[in-house]
């Protein structure tokens, strides 16, 4: 685990409470108002930030994050521009953890090697790259391992006892608990299954884990967070920011709106009442 990631969590296990992960597409809707609502996040009391990479075959994202990819591309922004804006996120924040997410294509085109570096040098902490099972480990997750980054995987519901191991034995930073199956934003979990969920896998990791997909509300991140170690939030904070927008353009209201629906976001999280995780299933459920 990065030192900063490290870092984060061993103050949330101090401070006894859930951290809040946001999700945001570099470049969107332009690469200055990205910048700016990077910046604006951990003020507003994001935790960790997975910064998207934009690419154009997003699989396995609904259409909120389909369209913010493809509102950053057609703004001309690039895997080498989403490493700018850590970089310079980095000259005013060193103490946030960011972890890129995406798909592997503009990784391979950009070059593993010299992805590996330059993102290690920009200040990146992980990736979470959504198209590369564990049989592939060797073409990326291994090498990131050996430069230093975290490789964080996604467990689902189908995620049973016989896969996970495969799926947390490279795994490091934390877990990514995915709690519907599907692609992001097309459901709403069921929040009485979450204590279940985070149990079990904790059964094969000390690793800590977050739990997203479907969170839109203050009080859903207050439910979520009663059980995970972090709440993941992503395209409800892209609808907040996609309905700024004018013609596909940022507006005055753009930074602010995501600022102030990620303090919502984080006064649900920081005030759940937490669970432990080692209570009988039928006992951690709220």
């Amino acid at each position: 685990m990065t030192a900063r990631m490290k870092a984060r969590f061993a103050d949330l296990a101090r401070q006894n409470r859930a951290g809040l992960v946001t999700f945001i597409t570099a470049g969107d809707p332009d690469d200055r108002t990205s910048a700016a609502v990077l910046r604006a996040l951990p003020e507003a009391g994001a935790d960790v930030i997975e910064l998207g990479m934009p690419f154009t075959d997003p699989m396995a994202d609904g259409p909120t994050i389909q369209a913010a990819a493809l509102r950053a591309l057609k703004s001309g922004h690039r895997l080498s521009k989403t490493l700018d804006m850590v970089r310079d996120f980095r000259a005013h924040d060193d103490a946030t953890p960011i972890v890129l997410m995406g798909y592997y294509n503009p990784i391979y085109i950009y070059g593993v090697d010299r992805f590996l570096d330059d993102a290690k040098a920009a200040g990146v902490d992980g990736l979470i790259v959504v198209d590369l099972p564990p049989e592939e480990d060797r073409e990326l997750c291994v090498p990131a391992l050996e430069a230093g980054l975290n490789f964080i995987r996604l467990a689902t519901p189908t995620t049973d006892d016989a896969r996970l191991p495969a799926v947390l034995k490279n795994t490091s930073g934390f877990v990514y608990y995915v709690s519907v199956t599907g692609i992001t934003g097309a459901a709403i979990p069921d929040y009485s299954r979450v204590g279940q969920a985070v149990r079990r896998i904790k059964g094969h990791t000390d690793l800590p884990v977050a739990v997203g997909f479907g969170v839109k509300t203050p009080e859903a991140a207050a439910e979520v967070a009663a059980h995970a170690d972090a709440v993941v939030v992503g395209t409800a904070l892209i609808d907040v920011l996609a309905r700024t927008l004018d013609g596909g353009h940022a507006t005055a209201a753009t930074v602010p709106a995501v600022r102030a629906f990620v303090e919502g976001l984080a006064r649900g999280a920081r005030s759940a009442k937490r669970v432990p995780t080692d209570l009988p299933a039928e006992e951690s459920r709220p």
